[in-house]
């Protein structure tokens, strides 16, 4: 085939691909009333580290002996690394008192609000002014019950968790390899292949603290290296006078922020596992400490009603539960 007509071929192919993609998008919003719709169909799922299940087992151990858990608050767990990436943000996650206060739920531990009280804090002050009601709604000419405030309604923290992310090292060590090669004339065929291999680490620090008399009782530090790795090949080559220019590759990096939810979720385990007496992770060995219950990978929950067997932390990490397209029972709008 002339290189004209090859030419022409790929001209029109890109243009017919073009043309394809832009019936996706439209300036016009459909019977929808979207411009597109948005792609992957991926469902919600837990989001557990490799220190979530002895978490959830060290929860089922303190219920099968009746170990009480101390009212335990978190603190501030901040960045304090100071690493922004490129575009500006943060490098690290802002949200490492959340992770600990997740981790705390699935260890079954008794977890009061300290964090963002500004709720609470409001209401208290609308209730000291008798302007929040728990009775019947008001009728014409009748106000409501007003909510009543008592002395000690608040239970008090007996201990609570601070710290921060105190480390981000880049490139600890990094390899890798370039290869490439090809005939000596410049008409002929060429090819390179890459590779690339390089490790990080962030670190943590946490203080559990006495509430009262405010001393630290624990101390935590930990670290956790991160690795990420890239691999590409490519070709190049003249054709009856046309360039054609492959490559293909992959990278992946191990998340950082996992990484941090990690180094977290194995501090309160050391932490807790102290305060509940456990003689270590030899607990878990008995099957009798049953993980589930009010407690899972997803986190620990209040049960206000008896549907445990139908509702509880165990369906909670079912990736197709209450997902239009993968739960029947949803899609077919049975209650």
């Amino acid at each position: 085939m002339p290189a004209s007509k090859i030419t022409r071929a790929a001209l029109a192919a890109v243009t017919a691909g073009a043309l394809t993609l832009s019936g996706c998008a439209s300036p016009v919003a459909g019977p929808s009333g979207l411009y597109a719709s948005p792609i992957g169909n991926a469902p919600v799922t837990s989001n557990p580290t490799p220190y979530s299940s002895a978490l959830n087992c060290l929860a089922g151990y303190a219920r099968q002996y009746n170990l009480p858990s101390p009212r335990i608050a978190v603190g501030r767990v901040s960045d304090y690394t100071g690493t922004v990436t490129s575009e500006g943000g943060r490098q690290i996650t802002q949200g490492a008192s959340l992770m600990a206060i997740s981790a705390l739920g699935k260890a079954g531990a008794r977890i009061v609000e300290r964090y963002d009280t500004s709720v609470s804090e409001l209401e208290l002050r609308y209730a000291n002014n008798r302007l929040i009601g728990d009775g019947p709604a008001a009728t014409e000419g009748q106000a409501a019950e007003y909510r009543r405030i008592y002395s000690g309604q608040v239970p008090g923290s007996d201990f609570y968790i601070v710290g921060g992310i105190t480390e981000v090292n880049y490139n600890i060590r990094s390899s890798g390899f370039d290869v490439g090669g090809g005939d000596a004339d410049g008409d002929a065929f060429s090819g390179v292949a890459r590779g690339r291999l390089f490790v990080m680490n962030v670190a943590l620090d946490l203080r559990l603290v006495q509430t009262q008399s405010m001393e630290v009782v624990d101390v935590i530090s930990y670290q956790k290296q991160i690795v990420g790795r890239e691999i590409s090949a490519g070709v190049f080559d003249f054709l009856n006078g046309n360039i054609f220019d492959l490559s293909a590759g992959g990278s992946g990096f191990e998340p950082v922020q996992l990484a941090v939810r990690a180094m977290i979720e194995r501090g309160v385990l050391e932490m807790m596992a102290n305060l509940y007496g456990a003689p270590g992770p030899q607990i878990c060995l008995d099957a009798a400490n049953d993980p589930l219950g009010t407690v899972g990978p997803a986190g620990g929950y209040y049960p206000a009603y008896d549907t445990v067997r139908t509702n509880n932390a165990e369906t909670r990490a079912d990736p197709s539960r209450w997902h239009d397209r993968r739960d029947g029972d949803v899609r077919r709008g049975r209650y």
